[in-house]
C-alpha cells in the first residue's frame, strides 16, 4: 500500500474523512525520491486501470500470495496464482528495491503500534462473530487444519472491505477497528466454514440441480455464479444462517426471503426452513448437511419458483455489500477440469446416481472420460453404478486402479477414501475380511477423507471387530 500511495494511487481522492496515519502517509509517501520509487512510479503507470477499485484488488491479490519483505515471492505455483498477480509481472522485484531504498521496514516499527491498537479493539466483536457462529454450527475449529481464516488490519486500503479466498486460505483486508464491517465478517467466515460441503456432498446436491437451471436466469444473480452450483448452494446456504444470526423480527426476514427470490437466491427460503430441525438435532452440520439438501421439496419447489418474478437487473442497494471488492467461491478439488460441460456431465452422472438410473449415470461419466481419459470422479462413478448393478469384478478394478498406481486419487480425498470403503465392502463380501480390513484403515489414513467415509469405515470395522468371516455368496 505503500508502493501504491507513492506511485499515485488516490492522489486525487480527498482525505477529510480519512484517518490522520493515512493522511499523514500518503503526503509523506508522494514525496519520496529516489531510483527505485521512479521505477515503481513507472510500472504503476504502465499498469494503470480506468477502475480505481479493479487496480486496487490486483495489489490486495498480490500481497495476499506473496511472501514476506524484502524478497515478496509468491507462496503459490505460477499455475495456483490469480490472473490478477499474473498481470503483474515483474513487480515483486520492483517492490523488493523500493522498500529497502525507501526503508519501509523502519517506517512500518514506526507506526505498528497504530495497528496494534486497532486490532485490539477489534478482536472481542470479531471473536463474538466467530463464537456464535461455531456455535450455531456445532462446529469445533481445528488448529492443525491447513484450512485459515484470516483478518487483516489495513488503514492504508481505506474503507473498502476486501473478501479473498484461494484454495483453503480466506482472507479479510479491513480498515481497523472504527468501521468493523460485522455483516461482512460474518458472511466471509460462514463461507469458510460452509463451502467445503456442497463439494463433498455433491452427490446430494446434484439432485437438486433442476431448480439451480431456472434460478440461474435470473437477472441479477451473481454472474459467477450461474455456472457454479455447489459455489451457488454454499451461497444460498450462507444466506440462511444469517438470517437465524441476526437479529430481525419475523417481517424483515420474510423481507430479506423475498428480496433473495427475487435476485435467484431461491435455495434460501428451504433452507431456512430446513434449519429449523437442524437445530432439534444433535450432529454438526458436516454431517446434517445432505439432510438439510434432502429436505428441499424438489416438486413443491418447482412450483413455487415458477411464480417468482426475478428482479430486473439494476444496481444493488445494500451498500456493505457493493464495498466488497471481491466474493468467495467454493473452490473444486483440483483434479476437476476447469471446464463447464465436463463439470455439468459430472453433475448430471451424480444425479442420475441419486435417482437410481445407473444407466443414465454410466452415459454421463462416459462423456467426461471422452474428453479426460483418467478423470478420477468420473471414474469413481463407473464404479458407483458396477455396484448398483451388482458387478463386483468390474466395481473392483475401477476402485482398485483409483486407490493404488499411477491412476490414484490421491488429489481428491473424496474418491480416494470412498474408494477404499467401496472396496472394503466389495471383499467383505467376498469372504476376504483381512483385506476388508485394510481397507478400511487405509480410507480412515487418507488425509481430508469426508466424515461420512470415516464414519463408514469405523462402522464396518466395528461389525467387523469379533465376527467370523462371513461366507462367499
Amino acid at each position: 500500500m505503500c508502493a501504491l500511495l507513492a506511485s499515485g494511487f488516490e492522489a486525487d481522492v480527498s482525505a477529510t474523512n480519512w484517518s490522520p496515519m493515512r493522511a499523514q502517509l500518503r503526503d509523506r509517501l508522494q514525496h519520496q525520491q529516489g531510483p527505485a520509487v521512479e521505477v515503481m512510479r513507472n510500472f504503476y503507470k504502465q499498469h494503470e486501470l480506468a477502475d480505481a477499485g479493479q487496480m486496487l484488488s490486483r495489489y490486495i491479490w498480490f500481497g495476499l500470495v506473496s511472501g514476506p519483505a524484502p524478497k515478496f515471492e509468491p507462496i503459490l505455483r505460477r499455475d495456483e496464482l490469480p490472473p490478477e498477480v499474473i498481470a503483474l509481472e515483474g513487480f515483486p522485484e520492483i517492490l523488493s528495491n523500493y522498500y529497502k531504498e525507501q526503508k519501509i521496514g523502519e517506517l512500518w516499527r514506526q507506526v505498528q503500534p497504530v495497528y496494534n491498537r486497532e486490532i485490539e479493539q477489534m478482536h472481542d466483536s470479531v471473536s463474538q462473530v466467530v463464537f456464535v457462529a461455531t456455535g450455531y454450527l456445532r462446529e469445533i475449529l481445528d488448529p492443525t487444519s491447513p484450512r485459515s481464516f484470516t483478518i487483516i488490519v489495513e488503514p492504508l486500503v481505506g474503507r473498502i472491505t476486501n473478501v479473498r479466498n484461494f484454495g483453503d486460505h480466506y482472507s479479510l483486508v479491513v480498515s481497523g477497528s472504527g468501521q468493523v464491517p460485522l455483516d461482512t465478517v460474518r458472511h466471509a467466515f460462514l463461507h469458510f466454514l460452509l463451502d467445503p460441503l456442497p463439494l463433498q456432498y455433491s452427490h446430494v446436491i446434484a439432485v437438486k440441480l433442476p431448480l439451480f437451471e431456472t434460478a440461474a436466469a435470473a437477472p441479477r444473480l451473481d454472474p459467477d455464479l450461474k455456472d457454479d452450483f455447489p459455489s451457488y448452494v454454499a451461497e444460498c446456504t450462507v444466506r440462511a444462517v444469517e438470517l437465524k444470526l441476526k437479529r430481525m423480527s419475523p417481517g424483515e426476514r420474510e423481507s430479506a426471503m423475498d428480496i433473495a427470490d427475487a435476485d435467484g437466491y431461491v435455495f434460501v427460503r428451504p433452507l431456512f426452513a430446513a434449519l429449523a430441525k437442524f437445530e432439534q438435532s444433535e450432529p454438526g452440520m458436516k454431517l446434517y448437511f445432505p439432510d438439510l439438501v434432502r429436505s428441499i421439496d424438489l416438486a413443491a419447489e418447482r412450483k413455487r419458483i415458477a411464480t417468482i418474478k426475478f428482479a430486473p437487473r439494476g444496481t444493488k442497494t445494500n451498500a456493505a455489500e457493493a464495498e466488497v471488492l471481491a466474493h468467495h467461491k467454493a473452490v473444486a478439488p483440483t483434479t476437476i477440469p476447469n471446464d463447464a460441460e465436463a463439470i455439468a456431465a459430472l453433475t448430471e452422472g451424480e444425479r442420475r446416481i441419486a435417482e437410481k438410473n445407473p444407466r443414465a449415470a454410466e452415459a454421463s461419466f462416459q462423456k467426461v472420460l471422452v474428453k479426460y481419459p483418467d478423470q478420477p470422479r468420473a471414474l469413481f462413478g463407473l464404479g458407483v453404478v458396477a455396484m448398483m448393478e451388482q458387478d463386483g469384478v468390474r466395481a473392483k478394478e475401477v476402485f482398485g486402479r483409483l486407490t493404488s498406481g499411477e491412476h490414484a486419487a490421491t488429489q481428491d480425498p473424496l474418491v480416494l477414501a470412498w474408494s477404499h470403503v467401496h472396496l472394503g465392502t466389495i471383499y467383505d463380501i467376498e469372504g476376504q475380511p483381512e483385506r476388508a480390513k485394510s481397507e478400511y484403515h487405509a480410507a480412515l489414513a487418507v488425509d481430508g477423507a469426508p466424515e461420512k467415509a470415516k464414519q463408514a469405515a469405523t462402522k464396518a470395522l466395528s461389525a467387523m471387530g469379533g465376527t467370523k468371516s462371513p461366507e462367499r455368496p
